[in-house]
């Protein structure tokens, strides 16, 4: 839920802190304070660090600072921590930063402005972004990511090593938060290997949670990860996610599947063209459908598909419609609030029967609880039907008009 590299700022973040604690060993032992200034003037950085700092060379070299503070002249600070701890091997301090290597890296409560951090990673020259290797892994405690519109709080990372080539396995945890929603996840994440175009695999619980609903779910995602310039690809993405939707008195469950190149950008996860399956409980449906679906500040669906058959909690359909057993092809389009709560445009057929209509699903969810309410649904639309029977009268050549008033002028 990431938006321009976020899964390598862990990385980024890493190679920054390896290089800052080579030149911080290399020099003699000296005021922190100078040392500090030598360091970010190499990083064309000012850094500060306002706690007691620790500087071991015995046995494993290692590096402590407290209530560090680093930007660029002028500029917002891009990382700041309440302590950041490096412990690496003599080899890496006499490679004089042609290596990468560090036995391991913790941060407590670290504060990463990520458009800062963008701007002096775009400056640095190629050779200073390498994938550095953490034998002994890297622990991330209370972590913030901030960015203009969005933000990602709570994060808690634990990574038991990073090397070249080979599988990494990592547990994440917080939330992001892009306000009215909210989506706190706990997950693990495994790629093939560090880098572009690596197998991905996320799988673990996270709870999309807006105004007055909630979703609680449990996900798994995979696929090849790619990971550009302002933007994150997955293609093609498998998404399996089994969930309950909570509003109200209403209560939901379902199991969702989805395939197709997955894209993320702007705050917002499109899906185009996606292959879709769902498998509902009560009133919601059972269909397959393809089309194309996009989450961010709105929600777009436009699919088209079967539902497999009418459910069962829904309104008994009159004979002959309700006698059929073939499925219902239907075109559906949504363009709104996360929530569902808009206008939903829907196409829908069974045999020689039509409906073309126009309705919000609360205020339909609604008039089905009811059961015994008013006879006609609140949605505004036309149905047509060559055959129709009502209470033991045969209709031909039917034709039904609904209007709903607050529909009219949407």
């Amino acid at each position: 839920m990431m938006r321009r590299r976020i899964w390598l700022i862990t990385l980024g973040a890493a190679a920054l802190l390896l290089v800052f604690a080579l030149r911080w060993l290399a020099l003699p032992p000296q005021v922190s304070g100078f040392i500090v200034d030598r360091i970010g003037r190499s990083l064309g950085l000012e850094i500060t660090a306002g706690g007691a700092s620790e500087y071991r060379l015995r046995g494993t070299p290692l590096l402590v600072l407290r209530d560090v503070v680093v930007r660029e002249h002028g500029q917002p600070p891009l990382l700041r921590a309440r302590r950041i701890y490096v412990a690496l091997p003599w080899s890496t301090i006499r490679a004089g930063g042609e290596e990468l290597i560090a036995q391991r890296i913790e941060l407590d409560a670290p504060q990463f402005d990520l458009p800062a951090l963008q701007r002096w990673l775009a400056k640095r020259p190629p050779a200073k972004k390498r994938t550095p290797t953490l034998t002994k892994g890297l622990r991330i405690r209370d972590g913030l990511i901030i960015n203009d519109d969005w933000r990602i709080d709570g994060i808690d990372v634990q990574l038991p090593s990073l090397l070249p080539e080979k599988p990494l396995n990592a547990r994440i945890r917080g939330r992001y938060l892009d306000a009215p929603t909210s989506i706190p996840f706990d997950l693990a994440v495994a790629l093939t290997r560090p880098g572009n175009d690596a197998g991905l695999a996320v799988i673990g619980p996270l709870t999309i949670q807006h105004d007055d609903w909630r979703m609680p779910a449990h996900v798994h995602l995979s696929g090849p990860l790619h990971i550009g310039d302002d933007d994150l690809r997955i293609t093609p993405a498998r998404l399996a996610m089994s969930a309950r939707y909570h509003q109200g008195e209403t209560d939901l469950s379902f199991v969702l599947g989805l395939y197709g190149p997955l894209h993320f950008d702007e705050a917002t996860w499109s899906l185009a063209p996606a292959g879709m399956a769902l498998r509902g409980r009560d009133v919601m449906p059972t269909l397959d459908a393809r089309g194309a679906l996009a989450l961010g500040r709105r929600l777009v669906l436009q699919l088209e598909g079967k539902l497999a058959e009418w459910p069962q909690a829904w309104p008994t359909l009159p004979p002959p419609l309700g006698q059929s057993t073939a499925p219902l092809p239907f075109a559906l389009r949504y363009v709104g609030k996360p929530d569902l709560t808009e206008i939903v445009a829907l196409q829908l057929q069974r045999d020689d029967t039509r409906f073309d209509g126009r309705f919000r699903l609360q205020e339909v969810s609604a008039w089905i609880d009811a059961g015994n309410g008013s006879p006609l649904p609140p949605l505004d639309g036309r149905l047509s039907t060559p055959r129709l029977e009502i209470s033991g009268a045969q209709l031909q050549g039917v034709e039904i008009t609904l209007d709903d008033p607050t529909l009219q002028d949407e």
